[in-house]
């Protein structure tokens, strides 16, 4: 079972097998919601199904029973469940997500899993660059899932913070939010998504593209302990709680997190979107 990263190797391995893999295409792009869809169609790993951000990972203008507030949030996991049934995901199947942007998108799927109780779940590691690197194949066009899947819930293997813990805990010192922005957003100098520029205060800035090396893979998980634990400064691992924007990009810092042996930190899902649409929490810049 392949619970964090996978290489192309290995999932050519497992397509040979035959064994029960369900392979998800997570690209996407924030500012082209469309061109996601339109790169899977023309090349995708064989088989690969696509996970639209907007309608497929998120629940935007739902029935008011999201799971998480923000730009992207979260639908219910009963809501969910059906979405992976009605996708063809049993409980004994693994899954590999990836997507063509630099893992920015692909692990919000990865979560979500764990989420639902899932945990053979894992992120091609180097994403559809390095499946083909690795002489995969791709197809192009739509695929469709084989079959109704028979996928229940189970105890959640990730934890979700609300606005209201955020808040609170920010109030009583009793966490450290790592913050996944580009600097220039962190600092509240441009802010071209959300209304407000800035970020929660005592917040940790990580952009989320200095857990990968040159070619896009993850860094050894020596220099990852070694660079969360220079960014935490003694502080406990098991404090953290990892945001973003709309609790997307904030995944690749959860999961580095992982990979180093600090074990799987919580989720603030709304992120900045979220905390700053109450004009009553405070804002900081710099």
């Amino acid at each position: 079972m392949y619970t964090t990263l996978i290489t192309a190797q290995q999932l050519l391995a497992l397509q040979a097998q035959g064994d029960p893999l369900l392979v998800f295409d997570c690209s996407a792009d924030l500012m082209n919601p469309g061109l996601g869809q339109q790169q899977y169609r023309e090349a995708h790993v064989p088989a690969a199904l696509h996970a639209d951000l907007d309608r497929d990972l998120s629940d935007k203008g739902g029935a008011g029973d999201a799971a998480s507030g923000g730009r992207h949030p979260l639908p219910a996991r009963e809501k969910f469940a059906a979405w992976l049934r009605s996708m063809g995901l049993s409980n004994d199947m693994q899954v590999v997500v990836y997507d063509r942007q630099g893992a920015n998108f692909c692990g919000r799927l990865w979560w979500m899993l764990k989420w639902c109780g899932h945990e053979a779940v894992a992120m091609l590691d180097g994403g559809l660059q390095a499946w083909q690197q690795a002489g995969g194949a791709v197809s192009q066009g739509i695929e469709n899932a084989s079959a109704q899947g028979r996928f229940t819930l189970g105890p959640a293997r990730a934890v979700l913070r609300s606005r209201a813990e955020v808040a609170q805990a920010l109030v009583q010192g009793s966490q450290t939010l790592i913050d996944a922005r580009a600097a220039a957003r962190y600092r509240g100098e441009i802010e071209p998504l959300d209304p407000i520029a800035g970020h929660i205060p005592g917040a940790l800035n990580r952009p989320f593209q200095a857990n990968l090396d040159g070619q896009g893979r993850f860094k050894p998980a020596e220099q990852l302990r070694q660079e969360f634990e220079s960014l935490l400064a003694g502080q406990d691992p098991a404090s953290v709680v990892h945001q973003c924007g709309s609790g997307v990009s904030a995944i690749p810092n959860l999961i580095a997190m992982e990979l180093a042996g600090l074990g799987r930190s919580a989720l603030y899902a709304g992120s900045w979107s979220d905390w700053c649409r109450d004009s009553s929490l405070p804002v900081a810049k710099g």
